[in-house]
């Protein structure tokens, strides 16, 4: 399906069909969650994956206010985010840096030479003691800095970096959904839910964020709501011209 194709045809789906989609239309949806853009690359986002009859699947239509999407999906994905989840990744791309430079030929080198320094000193700096007394210091620091020159003021605290963590996370989300329709089938992604139960039902930790829970089946006739409506184009696109 041609791409922009697959934008006019992605809907909010409330109702699927009785008929399984199958994994293989998940998993690749999935593999291409994980290639949306995301900041600094840390991905600290995890995506969990549930097929109709399953147990953890029935806990979470009820904790999904067992509304018709929820209901009626052949498999919910709930997409989560953690910015502690940097620790997870910056050891890998540490190794795949040292790698990269290894196997690249010394007069081409293939990635940038400040790189090593970005990940094994900058994003420790950037990501740790949120709350504790580096934290502090680093949003007063910050500021104090702005005051001379512009730079980046955010984030500097556990809510930035939790609300980085979740834009990463929500970009992952329509890279599902566009894959899954590009494929034939159908999404729902749905805010309205109980997170404690839905982070009770994966046993997940309070840190982590539910950010997004995603619907998917096949659509009936009654699953779409009406035509799509939108506010006009001129008044949401602004267009500076000097």
């Amino acid at each position: 399906m041609e791409f922009f194709e697959t934008i006019e045809r992605r809907r909010s789906i409330r109702n699927f069909s009785e008929s399984p989609v199958a994994d293989e239309i998940v998993h690749r949806a999935l593999k291409a969650a994980t290639l949306a853009p995301n900041s600094s690359n840390v991905q600290t986002w995890d995506f969990y994956w549930t097929t109709r009859g399953g147990k953890t699947h029935e806990q979470l239509i009820e904790a999904c206010l067992s509304q018709g999407a929820a209901r009626t999906s052949s498999h919910l994905i709930v997409i989560t985010a953690d910015y502690r989840k940097w620790r997870r990744s910056r050891p890998q791309i540490l190794q795949w840096i040292d790698r990269t430079i290894q196997q690249a030929a010394p007069q081409k080198p293939s990635i940038p030479p400040n790189m090593r320094d970005y990940y094994e000193k900058l994003v420790p700096f950037m990501y740790m003691n949120a709350f504790g007394l580096l934290g502090v210091l680093r949003w007063i620091g910050l500021r104090l800095i702005s005051f001379f020159r512009p730079i980046m003021l955010s984030p500097s605290g556990h809510r930035d970096l939790q609300e980085v963590a979740v834009k990463s996370a929500a970009l992952a989300c329509e890279n599902f959904v566009l894959a899954v329709t590009a494929q034939g089938a159908g999404t729902c992604m749905m805010e309205g839910f109980d997170e404690s139960r839905v982070r009770r039902a994966l046993k997940l930790p309070w840190c982590q964020r539910v950010v997004m829970v995603i619907a998917v089946g096949h659509p009936t006739e009654r699953g779409r709501w009406g035509e799509r409506f939108r506010i006009p184009f001129e008044e949401v696109v602004h267009r500076i011209e000097n």
